[in-house]
């Protein structure tokens, strides 16, 4: 048995067993990097973990078997004591939510069968059914950071996923992904009115759509100057609907990637009668029609039924059959988010409903925590 081997010879040990899986990634990661590294490090941990947590080894295992590692192949980066210790932390805090096949659980003692139990994570990792807001696509698109500084930031396991999440949609930095953890977007993050989850079949594609919208959006382009001083709730649509068509890619960018601008004043016909919606994009990720209809003063109920009419024509004249329903959006200047939660209740088709503001209007600390346009374009 292992267990009654001198501890040298156990670390020499599981120094060639680790070694042996780093090669055979390494030959497999061609084909799918990140997962396969993911894999690696899950399967690594779940060893070291095995080895250390029962007091079977002491606290210079780490430093043994990397030194082994080290000699064996040299130039070999990535596997220091810090960064072993590292995979098992990433195993520990993973292990209830991904598991692998049966051959992988069961506990050997030899050292082929520590092999096997070490690739066999590496290549057959599953993540267990019943964890249905687990991210599964976005976990094995983020590096390997990203998940320690997640782990070691971050306890809930909710903001977990909504952090790995963020990380694989936006391609965040490490430090970007620090920023946004600090600033607690979690907590923070706001998502619009909206009857998505009752109006949308399709699980997946509710979160989605959830998640792609924000309750408020700062919308900087708009010329405050040419609105003038009139009374906000009298302020004429088109001005704004003007300058969002000027600055189209600047608002598709506040809105979030995979937006396609459509037009304005889309026309829409049904029985003879003409209606025509303030903008109609096409979302690429959702798969369907996103249509905003612009209102410059408070909501109205009113806005949901005019938005129902050009949902209703669009899925059954423009949207083509392998399109999601199509989606409304009212963009106002201020709503009761409480009462558009009531109202929105009894509309099947989806709807959502965000406020804007322009970047005058903002509290003067956050205006002072805005870079300086200028100083950006001098850097750039």
């Amino acid at each position: 048995m292992e267990d009654n081997k001198p501890l040298n010879h156990q670390y020499n040990n599981a120094a060639e067993i680790i070694k042996t899986a780093i090669l055979q990634s390494q030959y497999e990661a061609s084909k799918d990097v990140n997962r396969i590294q993911l894999g690696l490090y899950f399967g690594i941990g779940k060893f070291l973990s095995e080895k250390t947590r029962n007091a079977k080894w002491g606290t210079e295992a780490l430093h043994t078997i990397s030194d082994k590692l080290k000699a064996d192949l040299p130039g070999l980066r990535g596997f220091s004591a810090t960064s072993l210790k590292k995979m098992r932390i990433f195993y520990d805090n993973w292990k209830s939510i991904i598991y692998n096949s049966s051959v992988a659980t069961d506990e050997f003692n030899e050292c082929h069968n520590e092999l096997t139990k070490i690739t066999d994570i590496n290549n057959n990792i599953i993540i267990i059914n019943d964890i249905k807001s687990f991210p599964m696509e976005s976990f094995f698109k983020v590096p390997f950071t990203h998940h320690i500084l997640v782990i070691g930031m971050v306890k809930a396991i909710d903001a977990r996923y909504y952090y790995i999440h963020r990380t694989a949609e936006e391609h965040l930095s490490v430090e970007q992904l620090k920023k946004i953890i600090n600033e607690n977007d979690f907590e923070n993050r706001a998502t619009i009115p909206n009857n998505f989850p009752q109006t949308i079949s399709n699980s997946s594609l509710a979160r989605k759509a959830v998640m792609m919208f924000k309750d408020e959006y700062f919308l900087d382009f708009i010329n405050v100057e040419e609105i003038g001083e009139r009374n906000r709730n009298d302020i004429d649509e088109r001005v704004v609907e003007k300058q969002i068509i000027e600055n189209i890619k600047k608002f598709i960018m506040t809105f979030g990637k995979d937006f396609a601008f459509v037009g304005n004043q889309y026309r829409l016909e049904i029985y003879g009668e003409n209606f025509f919606p303030d903008l109609l994009f096409f979302n690429r990720d959702l798969n369907a029609l996103v249509v905003f209809e612009l209102k410059t003063g408070d909501f109205k109920s009113i806005y949901l039924a005019q938005l129902m009419t050009y949902l209703r024509i669009l899925d059954d004249k423009i949207r083509k059959p392998h399109e999601n329903p199509s989606i409304g959006i009212v963009l106002c200047r201020n709503a009761n988010k409480d009462f558009v939660k009531y109202v929105i209740q009894d509309y099947d088709k989806p709807m959502g409903v965000a406020t804007f503001d322009t970047l005058s209007e903002m509290p003067e600390k956050l205006q002072n925590a805005l870079p300086d346009i200028e100083e950006l374009k001098k850097l750039l």
